[in-house]
């Protein structure tokens, strides 16, 4: 096997939410398949002079400013890759085929629809997902749940894990009619829904009476699980590379992370810092959300280490 090809990836995204693709020549590796436009990373190119070059090369566009998305290894039976991948945030000047390759482009929520090589997988998941993951926390009764949820969700929040435990909800009619609710609302307001729901209370919700987007399992339910959960996205809790790896290998679209740093709710846990975060991450190819310490402020931190974006309970719930 040769020595990793690093390759700088642009994910250029319009005001209409439209991500601009180009087509591999027939010719090339993968050849034929769709791909985010950017290039090789030459000898004593920093990562974003790398995508500066090839994008003005490619489609005569000028980036004025990006941040890095997600980085990718990935090992096709020919070749070796790790590909940086950097939203662009600003540029100016118009996508234009420099090279001979078909340009186009495509709404996000189209994109499943096109081939894509294989290491591009990971790209598609981080489009499809927000900076900010919000878990449910504390409430005195349904309506307070369904007051606090209603206030997340009218500051934005896109992604919701309900997180229902023995210790938050006792009451089976209660979870029940809580969780019909919440989906409404989420459906309503546009946000996915993931299910954190402890065994006691699974076995008496009739999940087919409501919608919601896929399973959360918690770290203890991850190592137990042998497979997948049948849905449309899956989601893990990690606090280790053992972790991590039985996440990816069941197919997690996306995992957290936790804990970054010291918490008020487990003052005896310490936190890893975003140094440790950043190495155990580094190559993963699934989307990570930053957990533990964390809010809206560490964002760009958290974009900086390699993070989705950041989860959280008490910076997000009921705000």
């Amino acid at each position: 096997m040769s020595d990793i090809v690093h390759v700088a990836v642009a994910v250029i995204v319009d005001q209409a939410n439209m991500v601009c693709l180009s087509l591999r020549h027939t010719d090339a590796h993968q050849g034929g398949l769709w791909e985010f436009p950017g290039g090789k990373v030459e000898n004593n190119e920093t990562i974003v002079q790398a995508l500066q070059r090839e994008i003005k090369e490619e489609l005569d566009i000028h980036i004025i400013s990006s941040r890095s998305l997600i980085t990718i290894k990935h090992n096709y039976q020919d070749k070796s890759v790790c590909l940086h991948v950097y939203k662009i945030l600003s540029y100016t000047g118009e996508a234009t085929s420099k090279e001979g390759q078909q340009v186009k482009w495509v709404s996000i929520e189209d994109l499943p629809g096109y081939d894509f090589p294989k290491a591009n997988a990971a790209i598609l998941k981080s489009l499809q997902l927000p900076d900010k993951y919000l878990i449910t926390g504390e409430f005195t009764d349904t309506n307070d749940f369904i007051q606090k949820l209603k206030r997340s969700l009218d500051v934005g929040i896109t992604l919701v894990q309900i997180r229902l435990k023995h210790d938050s909800m006792e009451d089976e009619a209660n979870a029940q009619s809580l969780l019909g609710q919440a989906a409404i609302l989420c459906e309503s307001a546009g946000a996915r829904l993931m299910l954190n729901i402890s065994a006691s209370l699974n076995a008496s919700i009739d999940f087919s009476s409501f919608n919601f987007d896929g399973f959360h399992a918690d770290s203890q339910t991850l190592s137990k699980l042998s497979r997948r959960p049948h849905a449309t996205l899956f989601s893990a809790s990690c606090h280790n590379n053992d972790e991590l790896l039985k996440a990816v290998e069941l197919g997690a679209d996306f995992v957290v992370l936790s804990p970054v740093q010291q918490t008020v709710s487990h003052p005896g846990m310490r936190g890893m810092g975003w140094v440790r975060f950043s190495n155990m991450i580094e190559g993963l190819t699934i989307p990570v959300y930053a957990l533990g310490g964390v809010s809206e402020d560490d964002m760009e931190t958290a974009w900086a280490n390699g993070a989705q974006g950041v989860s959280a309970i008490s910076a997000f719930w009921g705000k």
